[in-house]
């Protein structure tokens, strides 16, 4: 019953993708144009909350406890800086990707390194939900009792095609038309879950005893929002700085924004798209803990009767032992998270390989035409990255910690667009050199965090990682902090040269 209901709902997403073909037919159509308000609202918060705020988030929260939730709630705190702060200011630039708002104040070549940057930033974020996807089609593998070597590959093959092919079908339109529905689908399939998985503890009653012995055992305070991961201080303060930058340089976010039909709505837009984002994670990392406690209890058991101790498939499992109708509910709800974040990740990515490269670098007199086929071979590559990329490192981190490290790199990013706003000296050179040490020291932390974390056969971590220097100094730190040094550094050394040219 489960995979049928998914199975329509896969359905009912692919018909409403294709179906908004008609509405693009021009490459300005396909990367979004004149969208009015709900539109720009669905296609926004699909960066904002999809499989990381779901899987993601409980994922964490099982592991970790309640701080997982910082990710939706910083996202909300970053999407409403934004609304208030440069909304209004990215509208009036008539670009469609972030790049070109770089370009706008330090010159092509700036663009073309963001470009690169932020693409392999979004990527990262989209390999993260295709193992959510991924882990999604394994449990529904595991439910009807199938025992497929190499499942979590295939499944993720599957969801790739259809990912793809609806998105190429109809763009920014297919988009914000299929997110409207995700959206109620996923926020009414979380609360509906929760409904139904408390009284498998004893009631909403038993929650707070159960964890509070859970706690005594293992040492971690579950309900604490400014607790993380063990020897990492300041997880909220991380995420939120992580958020507050990197909402202003998210090009899946920003592009419905950017595609506004004019400034006032491109503002109200980020302020009601932030009221969205904020709670969410507040009801999966609730789902995560409920899962915490009923495998501490030994009564989390997947479909062969074995209790689950691995926070990745904790969600999934935990709608195993829930009537079978409403466990569909609440996974096709998980699909929708998903299905959010993926297409608007992999349009964007497309979008500024096309936008920023193709047409601004390579072929600047290129035909619409030829745009909007390269839109689609490029938006085509990149969902086959993250297909590929997920299948590659879906034992080598969770998936919060990969978005965060992405978010790091965007919000880093941010810094140096802010000296471009706001400094006169801040120069080209300077800036590219400043992004390029920024993304090396962002990849270098994060990394040397995931080599460090110790896992036994089963992929569950025995100890944590650790940062170089100290766990103090985060990946988003060292980034924000190299991006502020860099930038100041570099411009006095290469100092600006007024050598940009018309976009």
């Amino acid at each position: 019953m489960q995979l049928i209901i998914i199975v329509l709902y896969f359905a009912l997403t692919v018909v409403i993708g294709v179906m908004s073909m008609k509405k693009s037919k021009s490459s300005d159509s396909f990367h979004g144009a004149s969208m009015g308000m709900f539109a720009i609202v669905a296609a926004s918060a699909g960066e904002w909350l999809g499989g990381t705020a779901t899987t993601g988030v409980s994922e964490y929260s099982f592991n970790h406890g309640l701080a997982g939730a910082w990710y939706t709630i910083g996202n909300g705190i970053g999407v409403m800086f934004l609304a208030l702060c440069f909304a209004k200011l990215y509208r009036s630039l008539n670009t469609v990707t972030v790049p070109g708002i770089i370009e706008k104040f330090f010159g092509v070549n700036a663009r073309t390194v963001s470009s690169i940057l932020l693409t392999v930033a979004m990527l990262a974020v989209g390999l993260a939900q295709m193992i959510a996807a991924g882990k999604l089609g394994e449990s529904i593998m595991n439910i009807l009792g199938f025992d497929v070597p190499h499942i979590f590959v295939y499944t993720v093959v599957v969801f790739a095609i259809i990912f793809i092919v609806y998105t190429l079908a109809g763009g920014m339109n297919a988009v914000a038309s299929t997110n409207k529905l995700h959206l109620f689908v996923m926020y009414g399939g979380v609360i509906l879950a929760l409904f139904f998985v408390l009284p498998k503890i004893g009631g909403i009653g038993q929650l707070v005893p159960q964890v509070k012995e859970l706690q005594a055992t293992d040492g971690k305070d579950y309900f604490n929002l400014f607790s993380g991961e063990k020897g990492v201080r300041g997880f909220a303060v991380s995420q939120i700085l992580a958020s507050l930058l990197g909402a202003c340089t998210a090009q899946a976010g920003i592009q419905p924004i950017l595609a506004a039909k004019n400034v006032s709505s491109a503002k109200k837009a980020c302020i009601i798209t932030a009221c969205v984002a904020a709670p969410f994670g507040l009801l999966t990392g609730l789902l995560g803990i409920v899962a915490k406690v009923m495998s501490h209890n030994g009564d989390l058991l997947n479909g062969a009767g074995v209790n689950v101790v691995d926070g990745k498939l904790a969600l999934f499992t935990l709608m195993q032992n829930v009537n079978p109708i409403i466990g569909g509910l609440v996974l096709s709800a998980i699909l929708a998270a998903i299905l959010s974040t993926v297409s608007p990740i992999i349009l964007s990515s497309g979008t500024m390989i096309t936008k920023d490269l193709y047409q601004r670098v390579l072929r600047p007199n290129a035909t619409d035409k030829q745009v909007l086929k390269m839109s689609r071979i490029t938006t085509a590559i990149a969902g086959v990255v993250c297909a590929l990329g997920a299948i590659a490192l879906v034992n080598a981190s969770e998936v919060l910690t990969i978005v965060k490290a992405a978010y790091s790199l965007r919000g880093a990013l941010f810094v140096v667009v802010l000296f471009g706003i706001y400094w006169k000296k801040a120069s080209e050179k300077g800036a590219c050199v400043s992004m390029i040490l920024t993304a090396a020291v962002a990849v270098f932390w994060k990394g040397y965090y995931i080599a460090t974390t110790v896992k036994d056969e089963f992929g569950k971590v025995v100890t944590d990682g650790h940062y170089p220097i100290s766990n103090v100094i985060e990946d988003t730190y060292a980034a924000v902090a190299v991006a502020l040094v860099a930038t100041i550094v570099f411009s006095l050394v290469f100092p600006k040269k007024d050598n940009r040219r018309a976009a």
